[in-house]
C-alpha cells in the first residue's frame, strides 16, 4: 500500500510516497494523505510529468479550455513549466492547490 507524507527539510516541503511492506493495519497515529477533488467518471485526467511545486492555477472548475492552453504552472528545479491542456474540454476537477508538492503521475486536473 502506497502512502503519501508531506515532510519539511530545512524549510523546503516535500511530498513523499512510501510503500508499507508487511503492514496489516493502519496505525492510529499515521498521517492521512491530503484530500483531493474526485475525478468524474470518464474524464480525461492529466498527471504531473515531474516532481515539483504548484505555483499558479490559471483556470477554475467549469472553465472551457482549448488544446495547449496553460492550465497551471509547475516549478521544478527552480524553473517554471506550463502544464497545458492535452485536449479541448471543460475543467471537471482540479486536484491540487497552489503550494502543493507533486510527484510524477499525481493527478493534477481532469477534463470532460
Amino acid at each position: 500500500m502506497l502512502r503519501k507524507f508531506k515532510i519539511s527539510i530545512d524549510g523546503t516541503a516535500y511530498l513523499v510516497e512510501m510503500e508499507e511492506v508487511g503492514a496489516t493495519a493502519t496505525p492510529a497515529d499515521a498521517v492521512a494523505p491530503a484530500a483531493s477533488a474526485s475525478v468524474p467518471t470518464g474524464a480525461h485526467t492529466q498527471t504531473a510529468p515531474m516532481p515539483g511545486k504548484i505555483v499558479d492555477i490559471k483556470v477554475n472548475v467549469g472553465d472551457t479550455v482549448k488544446v495547449n492552453q496553460p492550465v497551471l504552472i509547475l516549478e521544478a528545479m527552480k524553473m517554471e513549466s506550463e502544464i497545458v491542456a492535452e485536449q479541448d474540454g471543460v475543467i471537471a476537477s482540479i486536484n491540487v492547490a497552489k503550494g502543493d508538492m507533486v510527484n510524477p503521475g499525481d493527478t493534477l486536473f481532469s477534463l470532460s
